[in-house]
């Protein structure tokens, strides 16, 4: 216990954090709080297994009860507990130490990230072709994986979500009548929202691809169900296999998938796909203080092959390949918005994911989602929305046309109510 104790000593400044050992000595951090923070480890290796690493170590002894949180806190409580203390110089003691191992780390970090064909193809079906009940359980019920736009925190996720679509929207330089029977290409397209929903609002024809089958799958019950297989159509592909031309492309989480070895042929082969004088946009989750690397606890269990890319490696990349950035916009804390709803649902069906998985990947999947959350609302992560084009007339003059535009499209719909809320569930019932 004494490197535990060490490290939390230097970390915890405010609060109050109850470490009560496997043989139930009790060991106190922070300065006081009349609702103190109790973390229970149950065996004797648990401490040191946290401390030697502790991004890894803590979420593995969480998901096999090493660690247990005392109610009426939970995970989130005490991760968001540790890094807010953490922040600043505090983080420094939260990370690999030793210069040998800090180098191991990043190695092994970027070997990981390499993302050839084949391991593009596992690392997807590991992430996305889990059961279609587990994300119907917290996705919004377009079923978005990414950043809900959280114009103001009080709104729901699925008014956050069709808020994001809008705002994507409205950054394609698409219009209303005018760009019908124009091509969409959707890199990584999900469970296939945002290319029925870019062909609903600009009868535009869309082709998502993705590499997890369960999802391609899923996206084209919808497009049959929508009676629109015909112009949005899904295929079971890799990125590198597109051929044709296109007016529009879209990347929406799908970067942080690529892996940062892959941004050369990710870029050149876009640019080729691209007509010109279309436009591709991208969103995905960034790091707003410099290049880094994925944590290894993340990368075994959540998303091998993950790299979440600081905008001067997405900058530098993209002019090699010739593309013009013609737009750029760092969208700060939403995630952790988004986030914190995901943690919330899974929550109000752990029963049914227990039945689903097991207890450890419940406790798994708990831990990711607040260590995620934490990263965006403590941590240096944000996301990047970038509009990329091949010629400089492209685009309009000024920005007012893509707030113009997602205003209208908020206006044009509802949000959806979701239909496993405990509200709607007891009047269904």
């Amino acid at each position: 216990m004494w490197l535990l104790d060490k490290m939390l000593r230097k970390v915890v400044r405010t609060g109050e954090l109850i470490i009560i050992d496997y043989d139930g000595k009790a060991y106190r951090y922070g300065p006081g709080s009349d609702h103190p923070i109790r973390v229970h480890l149950t065996d004797k290796g648990a401490s040191f297994h946290i401390a030697k690493d502790p991004r890894v170590g803590a979420g593995e002894a969480y998901m096999d009860s090493r660690l247990v949180v005392e109610p009426p806190h939970d995970i989130r409580d005490l991760v968001l507990f540790i890094t807010g203390n953490g922040k600043g110089e505090g983080r420094a003691n939260l990370g690999p130490h030793g210069a040998w191992r800090k180098l191991a780390v990043r190695a092994a970090a970027r070997l990981d990230s390499y993302n050839d064909r084949r391991s593009a193809r596992r690392n997807a079906e590991h992430t996305y072709n889990l059961t279609r009940e587990l994300y119907e359980l917290f996705l919004d019920e377009d079923r978005q994986y990414t950043m809900g736009y959280h114009r103001d925190p009080a709104n729901g996720l699925e008014q956050a979500q069709l808020d994001k679509k809008a705002h994507i929207a409205a950054k394609l330089n698409l219009e209303a009548g005018k760009s019908s029977g124009m091509r969409v290409l959707d890199i990584g397209c999900g469970w296939g929202g945002l290319a029925l929903y870019l062909h609903r609002h600009y009868d535009v024809d869309v082709l998502g691809v993705a590499l997890a089958p369960d999802q391609i799958e899923f996206c084209r019950e919808r497009a049959r169900a929508e009676g629109v297989a015909d112009r949005v159509k899904f295929e079971l592909m890799d990125y590198r296999d597109v051929e044709g031309a296109f007016d529009r492309i879209t990347s929406v989480g799908l970067l942080e998938h690529v892996g940062k070895p892959q941004y050369p042929v990710f870029f050149q082969h876009a640019h080729r796909l691209l007509k010109p004088d279309g436009v591709m946009f991208s969103h995905c989750c960034g790091r707003a203080k410099g290049p880094g690397m994925t944590d290894a606890w993340t990368r075994k269990y959540i998303f091998p092959g993950g790299y979440i890319p600081a905008l001067s490696e997405l900058v530098t990349e993209s002019e090699k390949a010739g593309w013009q950035i013609m737009d750029v916009e760092a969208m700060r804390f939403h995630y952790s918005h988004t986030l914190e709803e995901w943690y919330r649902r899974t929550q109000l069906h752990r029963e049914r994911i227990v039945g689903l998985y097991d207890e450890r990947f419940y406790r798994m999947w708990e831990f990711y989602l607040a260590g995620a959350e934490q990263a965006f609302r403590h941590g240096g992560m944000v996301n990047w929305q970038i509009q990329y084009v091949k010629r400089r007339d492209a685009i309009p003059m000024t920005r007012d046309c893509m707030y113009e535009e997602s205003a209208r499209l908020r206006e044009s719909d509802i949000a959806p109510v979701w239909h496993l809320t405990p509200e709607t569930k007891v009047a269904a019932e």
